[in-house]
């Protein structure tokens, strides 16, 4: 009985090694202004941080891609709304896209963060181990 309690137990705790994750951090590369693209980087983002909790997403944003985050004309608003509750889930605008399309601060959906460059974001991301995905069609 008691080799068979012993086994049951390495079994339960090699099972429970073995499910542990190592948290890891993605950066989303986003430029383009089709609402299937957006759609589909919310399907990405919001299954990996469910699957992954103690990891970190940034979604970045510029180029065709701002009004993903514009609350008058995301076609994903809900969904963003739903991730920016989560402490590990970011979504950050490049400010020289911002003024080259007229956008204001206040237009942005709530949590949204303003970077100075959307491209250097991603680079200083990568330079600090950040995994890399280009998310386009």
């Amino acid at each position: 009985m008691r080799k068979y309690l012993i086994i049951l137990l390495s079994l339960v705790l090699s099972i429970q090694v073995y499910s542990q994750e190592k948290p890891v951090q993605i950066v989303f590369d986003v430029t383009s202004a089709d609402p299937l693209v957006h759609e589909a980087t919310m399907r990405h983002v919001s299954e990996m941080s469910k699957n992954y909790q103690d990891s970190k997403f940034q979604v970045v944003l510029y180029g065709g891609s701002v009004n993903m985050v514009v609350s008058e004309k995301s076609s994903v608003l809900k969904e963003i709304k739903s991730l920016a509750s989560n402490k590990n889930v970011g979504f950050a605008i490049c400010e020289q896209t911002m003024k080259r399309r007229n956008i204001t601060a206040d237009q942005l959906i709530p949590g949204v963060i303003i970077v100075p460059d959307g491209i250097l974001e991603i680079i200083l991301k990568q330079q600090q181990g950040w995994g890399y995905i280009k998310e386009s069609n």
